[in-house]
């Protein structure tokens, strides 16, 4: 028992519930009044549901950590299968939520199937691209067959419409293909295919609402009433918190001034009332999960298990990076939620089981490195014992 316990990468039992732990005080404190005051709830309503989802999500991290990591490759078409239903279905049982279909309503709780899709996404492309190591370099052959797949999954969310779900996943499926062993040359042509189709998208995409949220986020004061409120709003929560902050539970901007305080722009509240100490910190643990996550990629011998890192790292990193990002005014606001921080119990518990699965590959990486170095003693005290005995030898002659 013990030896198995130290198999376990504490850097990521740490810092993913130390995140959520975090998360669940400050979205207490960005809804106790946001919460009442606009829905009319109680005042600790978002503040319980995020604790029975947390409960959950550190229970899966447990079992998914415990699980070999291997046993979802051979899941990998029912996960297929399961994604395509779910993004499909949507447009006849789904929600709508802030003008998309996104979520199913299950009565006890909303899902949003995308959630899952980044997960089932990365063992499906980490899968794939495992098994084609031999002819990787084969571009018809290796390299465009999931690309179809994936390019019908990133469609499905764009109908709903989902832009930052589908920028997300589409950066994901990127990182895990460039990281697969492709040639260059490969990589150069699909960065220029997908430009181009952006590039196209965005033509036949441009509404004047997805328009004013980039002039809402690079010319925020020439409408300061309208499409620039929400960011002028996350500047003020920002420039207001300065070093220590104004204390936990003493901000203003989340008393109906900024918009989605316990979701989208959380940071901005811990900005406020923690100061650059909280955003340090919840950034710093942020960073230590995506570095680890790539650590252990860069150990991992098994391709299945090292894109598979690369792929949850990155999936931690990039939302990280697009919230932050909308929160600061270097990114349109997307609707992107904070990783392990933001209020959500599909995110939570995804984000949760996917760290459990790259706990499991860290488990696995360590095994090895134990094996590796009792083998390599094992051959030393051999070696030991022979050159021992060949001293006895020569001495008794």
């Amino acid at each position: 028992m013990i030896r198995q316990l130290k198999t376990y990468d504490f850097s990521l039992l740490f810092a993913p519930i130390a995140l959520a732990a975090f998360g669940t005080i400050m979205i207490y404190s960005a809804s106790m009044v946001f919460g009442p005051m606009v829905w009319g709830l109680e005042s600790d309503h978002f503040l319980i549901k995020q604790i029975q989802w947390l409960a959950v999500g550190l229970i899966m991290m447990f079992v998914f950590s415990a699980i070999p990591y291997r046993f979802w490759q051979r899941l990998t078409k029912s996960i297929v299968i399961f994604m395509l239903l779910s993004l499909g279905f949507l447009f006849v049982f789904g929600t709508n939520v802030n003008n998309a279909v996104s979520w199913y309503n299950l009565g006890f709780m909303n899902f949003q199937p995308a959630e899952f899709v980044k997960v089932g996404l990365i063992i499906y492309l980490s899968s794939v691209y495992a098994k084609k190591q031999k002819y990787i370099s084969d571009f018809g052959k290796a390299v465009i067959p999931p690309l179809v797949l994936t390019i019908l999954i990133l469609g499905l969310i764009i109908m709903q419409p989902d832009i930052g779900s589908a920028a997300v996943i589409g950066l994901i499926a990127s990182l895990i293909i460039m990281s697969s062993g492709i040639k260059w040359k490969h990589i150069l042509l699909l960065v220029a295919a997908t430009l181009i189709v952006i590039v196209l998208g965005a033509s036949q995409m441009a509404t004047d609402e997805r328009l004013n949220r980039f002039s809402g986020a690079y010319q925020p004061f020439e409408s300061p009433d309208d499409d620039g409120y929400h960011l002028i709003q996350s500047y003020v929560a920002i420039g207001t918190g300065g070093i220590v902050g104004e204390g936990l539970g003493q901000g203003v901007q989340k008393l109906g001034y900024l918009p989605h305080p316990h979701t989208d722009f959380i940071m901005a509240v811990i900005a406020e009332e923690l100061g650059f100490i909280g955003v340090g910190i919840t950034i710093g643990l942020l960073a230590l999960i995506v570095l680890r996550g790539f650590y252990i990629s860069s150990k991992c011998r098994d391709a299945f298990g090292s894109l598979m890192a690369i792929g949850i790292s990155s999936m931690i990193g990039i939302q990280a990076f697009i919230n932050l990002g909308a929160m600061s005014g270097i990114l349109p606001i997307t609707g992107v939620t904070l990783p392990f921080v933001s209020y959500g119990g599909s995110s939570l518990v995804i984000l949760m089981i996917a760290v459990g699965i790259l706990n499991n590959i860290a488990r696995h990486v360590k095994q090895k490195e134990q094996e590796k170095d009792e083998e390599e003693v094992h051959v030393v005290n051999e070696d030991k014992e022979a050159t021992t005995n060949r001293g006895v030898r020569s001495w008794q002659n």
